[in-house]
């Protein structure tokens, strides 16, 4: 069921990302979509096949087994449901966020998550361009998280609805109208604000680490309201790779095991 939910969500947030990309784009890609799509989506199926084969629905799992098992903090305090499900939401939301400074702090995380960041292009589809050690870490840190949290089963559910949907939202190739802009920023991370993380300018891309709510970011000062350049000017990617030819899917796979190159 978990499965099923999750997926069928992403594919339908997907293919109306990329409906809303191709209708108003904020951006000109640099290369054919074909190209970035097929190492973009190729990862996505990939990481799909890999977590379906080794850890599957670990989370999910393992939040049914706390609640059986009365383990973790909001399967001991008495609170309503709606409460226990609203503070899982929040404080697994902060987790992925610490998670997110880690991945660029830790010289060793770094070397997963800059796959993510090679795409010299940005779109709705760089979302899902991660490094399957990266999924495969990621999920045994929300396995943790799930069994001291406690977090109730359909909030794991929910959580990963949120965020995926928030991470196909925040990469896209779009703007809304400014005002519009400002106001949703107050609450969740927007394209333009996630935009400036994928900036190749390293003090951009050390910043705007939130994936679903923007407060974080203001919280821990590590929000940048905006880029040295324009939206439409900024340079996307990590200066030490901005050859198409090595970032290819067997490159990318590899790259965690090369030489770390300066960014």
């Amino acid at each position: 069921m978990e499965v099923i939910v999750r997926l069928s969500v992403f594919f339908g947030i997907l293919i109306g990302m990329l409906v809303w990309e191709a209708w108003r784009p904020t951006r000109r890609l640099q290369l054919q979509r074909l190209q970035r799509w097929t190492v973009n989506l190729g990862l996505a199926l990939f990481n799909i096949l890999v977590m379906r084969i080794s850890v599957g629905a670990a989370a999910w799992q393992a939040s049914i087994w706390a609640a059986e098992q009365s383990v973790g903090i909001f399967n001991v305090l008495i609170l309503p449901s709606w409460l226990s499900i609203a503070g899982s939401l929040l404080l697994l939301d902060l987790a992925i966020y610490a998670q997110h400074v880690a991945a660029h702090r830790w010289r060793w995380f770094w070397r997963l998550h800059q796959v993510h960041h090679t795409d010299i292009d940005f779109d709705t589809t760089t979302a899902v361009r991660f490094h399957p050690m990266e999924i495969m870490l990621s999920m045994a840190y929300k396995v943790v998280l799930v069994l001291l949290l406690g977090a109730q089963p359909m909030a794991v559910i929910m959580f990963e609805v949120i965020l995926n949907g928030c991470a196909l939202f925040n990469h896209g190739n779009v703007s809304l109208p400014g005002g519009w802009e400002k106001r949703l920023r107050y609450l969740l991370v927007t394209p333009d604000m996630h935009r400036i993380h994928h900036s190749a300018r390293p003090i951009e891309t050390d910043s705007n680490y939130g994936f679903s709510l923007s407060c974080w970011d203001r919280l821990f000062k590590t929000y940048t309201s905006q880029a040295q350049l324009p939206q439409t000017e900024m340079t996307i990617g990590l200066n030490g790779f901005r050859e198409p030819n090595e970032l290819g899917f067997f490159g990318l796979l590899a790259l965690p095991f090369r030489r770390l190159r300066l960014r």
